[in-house]
Formats: C-alpha cells, sequence, structure tokens
C-alpha cells in the first residue's frame, strides 16, 4: 500500500516516515506541504495522510483539491467540531487528533484499505476503454470528444454546452487530463450550488477577518486549482454583479482575497459549462457579452443522450455492475424487456437520469433479473 504523507513539521513527518516504515506492507512517500504533493500524487498512490494547519494551502482545502482520487486520513493537533464535520463532508475517512499511537494510525489505515476494497472492487473486473471514463460509446460522442481532446491540447478557455445530465464534468475532467495540466489539480465549482453571498469567496478566498465570521483565512478556488484546471459549471447562473469581477481575474490573472490589498498570481486553465440558452442571456442583460467571450475561446455542444442511442445499455450495464459492487448486492443483469424499455424511453435528465434509474431498480429489484416494472419509466415525466 503506497501513503503519501503531507505534514509541515519536520519533526511529525520523520516520526510518521519512520514508525511506518517498519511494516512491511506500506511504502511512505513525505511532502512537506500540500501544494509539493499535489504537484507529485499520482495514481500510485492508495491513501494520503495530511496534517491540516499548513502553509499556502490548509489540509482542508487540500482534500477539497483531491476530490475525492485518493482515500485521506486527517491528523490535526487542533481539532475542532467544525474542522472534523467539514472532514467528513469532504469524504475523509478517519480524523486523528494529536498526539496518537502510531498503532492507532496504522489501525486507521487498514481500516481505510478494507473500506478501499469494498467501496472500488469493479476496477479489477470491469476494463477501461483506451483509458476512457465514459461508459458507452457512440459516432457521435466520438466527434465531440475529439474536439475536446483536440481543444485539451491548447490552454484555450473552453465553454461545454449542452442539457443537463449530459456529462459535461466528464468532459472536463477528459479535457484536463488530455491537457499539459493533467499533473496539476482539477477543481470543479457548481455556480447554481453556492449562495449568492458567498461565490466571491468561494472563488477568491478571503482574510482573516474579512467579515465576521471569517475566523481565518481561506483560499478560493481560484487558487486552489493553480497549475491545473477550474471547471465552472453552471457558469450562466453566476450573478451580473459578480461577473465583472470574475472577468478581471482571467483577464489580469491575479486573485484579490476579501479584506487583502493585495493580489495573488494564479495560473489556471478555465472550462466553463452551462445548460442554458447563454445567447440569450446575453441578449437579456442577464450574462456579460465580454465574460462570454472570454470563456468561449472553443466551444463545444455535447449532445443529449436521445442522440446517442448506442451508448444507453452499456452506460446502464456498467452503471449496474458498480452499483451492486458498491451495495454488496447479489449480481444482477436486464432483461431483455428491460433493455427495450431503456431503448425506448426519451431521457430528458440524460446519463444522470438513467444512472439514478439504474440504481434504483438495482436496489428495489428481487431478482437477478431486473423487469420492465423495476425501472418505473412509466411513472416518470
Amino acid at each position: 500500500m503506497k501513503i503519501a504523507i503531507v505534514e509541515d513539521d519536520i519533526n511529525m513527518r520523520k516520526s510518521l516516515e519512520i514508525a511506518l516504515g517498519d511494516y512491511d506492507e506500506f511504502e511512505v512517500k513525505t511532502f512537506r506541504n500540500a501544494k509539493e504533493a499535489l504537484k507529485k500524487l499520482d495514481e500510485s498512490y492508495d491513501l494520503v495522510i495530511s496534517d491540516i494547519t499548513m502553509p499556502g494551502m490548509n489540509g482542508i482545502e487540500f482534500v477539497e483539491a483531491l476530490d475525492g482520487r485518493y482515500e485521506v486520513i486527517i491528523i490535526t493537533g487542533n481539532a475542532t467540531l467544525g474542522r472534523a464535520i467539514e472532514s467528513i463532508r469532504l469524504g475523509v475517512r478517519d480524523f486523528l487528533t494529536k498526539p496518537f499511537e502510531v498503532e492507532t494510525l496504522v489501525e486507521a489505515i487498514r481500516r481505510s484499505q478494507k473500506a478501499s476494497r469494498r467501496l472500488r472492487p469493479a476496477k479489477s473486473v470491469l476494463p477501461e476503454s483506451a483509458g476512457s471514463i465514459f461508459y458507452g460509446t457512440s459516432e457521435t460522442l466520438q466527434k465531440t470528444l475529439s474536439l475536446a481532446i483536440k481543444a485539451a491540447k491548447s490552454d484555450a478557455a473552453i465553454l461545454l454546452l449542452g442539457e443537463s445530465g449530459v456529462g459535461k464534468e466528464l468532459f472536463a475532467r477528459t479535457i484536463h487530463d488530455h491537457s499539459s495540466r493533467s499533473g496539476g489539480p482539477f477543481v470543479a465549482v457548481n455556480m447554481a450550488a453556492i449562495p449568492e453571498n458567498l461565490i466571491e469567496s468561494e472563488l477568491f478566498g478571503f482574510e482573516k477577518g474579512a467579515f465576521t465570521d471569517a475566523i481565518e483565512s481561506k483560499m478560493g478556488k481560484f487558487e486552489s486549482a493553480h497549475g491545473g484546471t477550474l471547471f465552472l459549471d453552471e457558469i450562466a447562473e453566476m450573478p451580473y454583479h459578480l461577473q465583472a469581477k470574475l472577468l478581471r481575474v482571467l483577464q489580469e490573472r491575479i486573485v484579490h482575497r476579501l479584506g487583502s490589498a493585495t493580489g495573488t498570481p494564479v495560473d489556471v486553465r478555465i472550462v466553463a459549462a452551462t445548460n442554458a440558452d447563454i445567447k440569450t442571456k446575453m441578449q437579456n442583460q442577464e450574462f456579460r457579452e465580454d465574460l462570454y467571450y472570454r470563456i468561449a475561446t472553443i466551444p463545444i455542444l455535447i449532445p443529449p443522450l436521445r442522440e446517442r442511442a448506442e451508448e444507453i445499455i452499456p452506460i446502464a450495464e456498467r452503471s449496474l455492475e458498480e452499483i451492486v459492487a458498491r451495495y454488496g448486492l447479489e449480481p444482477k443483469e436486464f432483461s431483455d424487456e428491460a433493455k427495450k424499455k431503456l431503448m425506448a424511453y426519451h431521457w430528458p435528465g440524460n446519463i444522470r437520469e438513467l444512472i439514478a434509474v439504474v440504481e434504483r431498480a438495482a436496489i428495489l429489484s428481487d431478482d437477478s433479473a431486473i423487469s420492465c416494472d423495476d425501472l418505473f419509466l412509466d411513472a416518470r415525466f
């Protein structure tokens, strides 16, 4: 098991390296801070052990930047309930308070290893096609993917267009993975999911004391994505009065945290996405035209699932295998009638809706063969 230890205190870092080095089952690499770790972490690592209080990027921001790619154990000498809750929300496997016994950490590592095996068994039985993260393929998808990968080779801003649920974030990740920034962080932000009064602080960060609840400084998403890709999902939902601030950052490549008089240079590649009719929004003065041209150097329209019908069954079957593995269910398959039903449905919610239908059917079906009735498609609008 390959473990990354991210700890700015040299004594703690060396102590953990030596202690875990006594276990033959662990291969340990150490990093002085989160930014150094982000540059060097790759798919060979199984687990990250990170401190919270570190210069440049704290542990919570680090976990956000990792975006679920690794199992994470947090260690800290400044534990608070708020930080523990935030860690759990981000998917951290364990939260240990310093000082702790090495045996306690080893137990946490082994728990993480067991949980990882339970939750990700599909990796060994579900072969990837040419490294693709897409479950199905079609001629329409291949044309769009080819355009996206060609665009990824440049550093141009890309705007992904298409209906909700078509897989815009998968495209954004594919662009990142095929770009020169693939070794850097991929940070995703859903503009529609952030309250309007928090968008500015989420994107640009804030200094301690910038407002009432700012008890410590926090790095924004732009700084977290430094050296990598920032995915701005639902960009058309950004309030009009904040669009000018975003435009300025994109033009100047400098971020000003709330409450700071100085700016921080940032180097990020922007991939944005929307399911809205953005040109109508521009005509209605709901979206700035100058911002549109800044984020849409290369616009890419992702076709809806109904125009990629060849993908429906492969996506459904692959999703079913992963869902069965995730919940520890007995093996299941779709009946021929269920497959016909899936193919005949028009999928207004696209891939997101298809995966939700498959998950519900897998959980509620009593037999190994999923029937038409198990899909509940007749009740959907």
